[in-house]
């Protein structure tokens, strides 16, 4: 992800709000039950506060970005430079739930990636994992975020169970904000730069688009923009 993610990815922005209320939604009971919880790839900490402020419980930090470290905004969490790929002996299997969100898009290894996660996680541990919906969307915006691809409810399924992990709970989200995707597609953007596909553009059409937003059934199979997953450690 571009540093220009996060001039523009604010704890206030519409789509930041509603992925946290899908994962109270598919996962509430989950978190409140954890004991040692952290996030890979935790960027300016925008999920760790939210998660610090509604629970009240830390979630560990984990992120390659010097810049996003230095503008993480969590109050409670530890935050660390660190590449899960070095399986530091202190983490293996130390964290109940771990925390993968808007991750995965951006690995072109998915195996290798998620057996790094699970060497963190418990035996009996829990991932929660949420990705971009949908190859179809792939668009300029996609890859000025260094997205490598997009995931239907399916492919996330059988690339979690290839690593021995269970969905509990899946859904696609974001149905009402589709057709925002397909007007982003239709747009051009430099690869350095995909700030445009992503500003919510000012206070009132946040404030429509996060009202907006929340009109859709959930679980839902249909369609989304993002797909959000409990899946459990099969270890």
């Amino acid at each position: 992800m571009g540093d220009w993610w996060f001039d523009v990815a604010t704890s206030d922005h519409f789509w930041i709000r509603r992925r946290f209320d899908i994962m109270r939604r598919l996962a509430d009971s989950v978190i409140r039950s954890s004991r040692y919880a952290a996030e890979i790839g935790c960027g300016n900490g925008l999920l760790q506060r939210d998660i610090e402020d509604y629970y009240g419980i830390s979630v560990a930090g984990f992120e390659l970005n010097e810049v996003a470290l230095q503008k993480n905004v969590s109050r409670l969490s530890p935050l660390y430079c660190y590449n899960i790929h070095q399986r530091n002996p202190e983490f293996r299997a130390h964290f109940d739930l771990l925390l993968l969100f808007d991750v995965l898009e951006h690995v072109e290894d998915e195996s290798g990636f998620l057996q790094s996660v699970k060497f963190h996680l418990a035996e009996s541990g829990t991932l929660l994992i949420n990705v971009p919906a949908h190859q179809f969307f792939y668009s300029d915006y996609d890859r000025a975020a260094g997205h490598i691809r997009r995931y239907s409810v399916s492919q996330l399924a059988k690339v979690a169970e290839r690593n021995g992990l269970k969905a509990r709970a899946v859904t696609y989200w974001g149905l009402p904000l589709v057709p925002l995707l397909l007007l982003r597609k239709a747009m051009s953007m430099q690869r350095s730069n995909g700030k445009a596909g992503f500003d919510a553009r000012g206070n009132t059409i946040n404030t429509l688009l996060s009202f907006l937003a929340r009109w859709e059934p959930l679980p839902q199979r249909l369609l989304g923009t993002s797909v959000m997953a409990v899946l459990e450690n099969q270890a």
